[in-house]
């Protein structure tokens, strides 16, 4: 990991290599599902639709967590208001069938004004205390799905909406396999391109935010909110921003979660999707966004490639030992473990991050008293 981080630092100062490795991604990333289908088959361009959808969760959730510092366990939620917002306008439910480019958009804008909603209350609230009242927020918002079915029928309560248009324009869905310029796509090819735009897109909005001066008001709050208020920085306005930006995020990929499954319940937005999200951010180096993209396709990759392990216990002791559902979770979850213990910034975290978990005491100590010793 350690060259990895040189590699990337170098990239960043030689302008002429960073141009030639982004060329050679976008290749990659060009060709990606079609060597994904040929090698490993077309449950895994499936896969790698879900991992972008995941890779957009996670930078909304960085920018709460990451940037702003504000501890969000029910980042869920935010997702199943766009899934819902997509499900309810594009199905039969409602007998409503609006094109994608309309309901996308207001799932996002919906999702939006809830992070505000969340937003307001917990102003003052910090660390363990906001992460409660935010998983409470994510667990009503699940419930509510779960009993809106009554006196009026608005999510259909449990059993979930069904039969949801997919992503379309007009009658070339993007679901089905289709022939362009005399190729023929599957369904879950086309999607991924889809998938795609949209991830570059919130890549791109998120580095202008960081290197913004919101972004580096966020930066402040983060690491001191009573100093940033002392030189002047609106904390509530720009606390707000934050649960209202990554919740719009959260909305944008639930309209596409939606589109792409045909079908959304409330079971799809439990606690545990949170954790995992707030997990791959962690994992990856919270606040730096190469580091968020690799913990989100490590951990959405890493899971399913363990559902093979029965095919290894095969071949290794001729019977499965231990049931690949149980196995994989547990080797899951050790590697999560060890990860913290050896590398508690992180994969790829950032300089600040990464100074803070790496200097030792007597080092700290010599700065602040440097810094004291100027001020005088």
């Amino acid at each position: 990991m350690v060259s990895i981080a040189v590699h990337w630092s170098r990239l960043k100062h030689d302008r002429r290599a960073a141009w030639l490795a982004f060329i050679a991604l976008g290749l990659v990333l060009a060709v990606l599902p079609f060597l994904v289908d040929v090698g490993l088959g077309r449950a895994w361009v499936r896969v790698l639709n879900f991992t972008l959808l995941y890779v957009m969760l996670a930078l909304g959730l960085n920018i709460v967590v990451g940037f702003a510092g504000l501890l969000d366990l029910g980042y869920i939620a935010f997702y199943a208001v766009g899934a819902y917002v997509y499900a309810l306008l594009s199905s039969p439910h409602f007998g409503l069938h609006l094109p994608f480019w309309v309901t996308l958009p207001l799932g996002a804008l919906v999702a939006a004004c809830f992070g505000v909603l969340l937003g307001a209350p917990t102003l003052r609230l910090r660390g363990d205390y906001l992460a409660i009242v935010t998983l409470g927020f994510g667990e009503i918002i699940r419930i509510f799905l779960n009993n809106l079915n009554a006196p009026v029928n608005i999510t259909n309560g449990p059993q979930g909406v069904n039969l949801i248009d997919p992503l379309r324009f007009g009658e070339f869905s993007l679901n089905q396999t289709q022939t362009l310029l005399g190729m023929t796509f599957a369904g879950g090819t086309l999607l991924y391109y889809v998938f795609l735009a949209f991830t570059l897109l919130i890549i791109f909005v998120c580095m202008r935010l960081q290197d913004s001066r919101i972004g580096r008001a966020w930066i402040a709050i983060r690491e001191d909110e009573v100093a940033a208020a002392a030189m002047g920085i609106n904390t509530r306005n720009i606390k707000l921003l934050a649960f209202a930006m990554g919740a719009s995020f959260a909305g944008l990929s639930g309209g596409l979660f939606a589109g792409f499954q045909g079908f959304v319940s409330p079971e799809s937005f439990n606690l545990l999707e949170s954790i995992m999200i707030l997990c791959m951010i962690v994992l990856g180096g919270m606040g730096n966004l190469p580091g968020v993209i690799l913990g989100a396709v490590l951990l959405t990759v890493l899971p399913e490639a363990l559902r093979y392990i029965g095919e290894l216990e095969r071949v290794l002791f001729g019977r499965v030992l231990v049931e690949p559902t149980d196995l994989r979770m547990l080797i899951f979850g050790l590697a999560l473990v060890a990860m913290m213990i050896l590398r508690p910034e992180g994969l790829l975290p950032s300089k600040r991050r990464a100074r803070e978990f790496n200097a030792d005491d007597g080092v700290l100590e010599q700065e602040r008293a440097s810094v004291y010793d100027a001020s005088k």
